[in-house]
């Protein structure tokens, strides 16, 4: 991992992930959260300051180095119990199957390396009564859109740390072996088209 990598890009994807609509999508869909929490792809920590009270631990996961001073600074100033690791999201996590009663990613599908492989290691970790709770963006439903997500993928992945604009998320969540207890999608307010379809929801095994 170079220095673009682990210096320069924390800092360009936390700029773009503070805005208003962005930070109120948050919010919503971490109103559930509850339990024993894992977040894979934890970043700097932008989520802990929505996770509710009914979380009584949150374990966060990222394979970047470079997120990790801000993260633990985020996890001490909440007060709250948890702690980060240093792994990839789509490798086995060190964790037994159904230790999680929630698991948690934003924006983080678009870029895992395997994200069939994430998706599974999320379904194992979680217990079965358990919930995953996502906020991601991919592939648009209008053809014009899907177009141009195809054309700058490439430059987009170079970019942003490897994040892809085309994976159709609901489709991957679903075909993982999940059904969704609620599902939105929309266009994010404020978000260029081709990286703003969004889609935040609950989703529980089958």
């Amino acid at each position: 991992m170079g220095f673009y990598e682990r210096r320069i890009l924390p800092l360009l994807l936390e700029k773009m992930m503070i805005g208003a609509e962005t930070v109120r999508l948050r919010k919503a869909v971490l109103t559930p959260a509850r339990g024993r929490v894992l977040e894979i792809g934890f970043g700097t920590g932008l989520n802990v300051p929505y996770y509710p009270a009914a979380v009584t631990h949150l374990v966060g996961v990222d394979p970047n180095p470079g997120m990790q001073k801000a993260a633990e600074q985020r996890l001490s100033a909440a007060h709250m119990t948890g702690e980060f690791i240093l792994a990839p999201g789509d490798t086995q996590l060190p964790y037994d199957d159904g230790t999680f009663d929630t698991v948690v990613t934003t924006f983080v599908l678009c870029t895992v390396g395997d994200v069939n492989r994430t998706l599974k290691e999320i379904r194992r970790v979680l217990k079965p009564d358990g919930q995953y709770l996502l906020l991601e963006h991919g592939l648009a439903r209008e053809a014009v859109v899907q177009k141009w997500q195809q054309r700058i993928n490439g430059f987009n992945r170079m970019v942003l740390g490897g994040c892809n604009l085309n994976r159709p998320i609901a489709t991957l969540v679903t075909g993982a072996g999940f059904t969704f207890q609620t599902s939105d999608e929309f266009f994010q307010a404020g978000a260029p088209k081709f990286a703003g379809w969004t889609i935040s929801a609950v989703a529980v095994r089958r």
